[in-house]
């Protein structure tokens, strides 16, 4: 039997942007659904440096970030994808309130920090202009999308998880 692993499921996004605010709702979802008790859920919103400096310490195994990614599809379309946790690009170019996944890792990486095992769910967006709420697509895939984060966090803790990721 493997050792408990430790997970930060971090929901990411601008709730004043439509869609850019799924990975906020979908944390928000999952406040009192059962997960593990090595796993963490914390919504990051536009605070992609604050989780950057949250990782340095390394007391995570796997991080699973929750945002409106360009995946294939159609508005709603849900996807689970493996991030490198390797350096790229400009680190110093970076802003801090507009980071997106790659740029938590670079920053990251840049800060000298690393995890072990970076998962991206992403729901491809409709709408990411200034208004609040969801479209219609996205906030239909939010219930699935927080089902496939609490899979995964329960599947990371326990150190099952199969190492090829693939759509949702």
């Amino acid at each position: 039997m493997s050792a408990a692993r430790n997970v930060l499921v971090a929901g990411i996004g601008n709730v004043f942007l439509g869609d850019d605010g799924f990975g906020v709702e979908v944390v928000r979802r999952l406040t009192g659904t059962a997960m593990p008790a090595t796993a963490d859920v914390a919504d990051y919103g536009i605070r992609g440096v604050h989780l950057a400096y949250e990782l340095l310490d390394g007391r995570y195994d796997t991080l699973i970030m929750v945002d409106a990614v360009p995946v294939d599809g159609p508005p709603g379309t849900l996807a689970v994808i493996e991030a490198a946790d390797g350096p790229a690009g400009d680190a110093a170019a970076i802003d801090g309130h507009g980071l997106h996944p790659d740029a938590v890792l670079r920053l990251l990486s840049h800060l000298g920090g690393g995890v072990e095992r970076v998962l991206v769910v992403g729901c491809r967006p409709a709408v990411l202009d200034e208004v609040m709420g969801l479209s219609e697509p996205v906030a239909a895939a939010v219930d699935e999308a927080v089902r496939l984060v609490a899979e995964l966090a329960w599947q990371e803790a326990a150190g099952t998880a199969e190492k090829e990721t693939t759509d949702a």
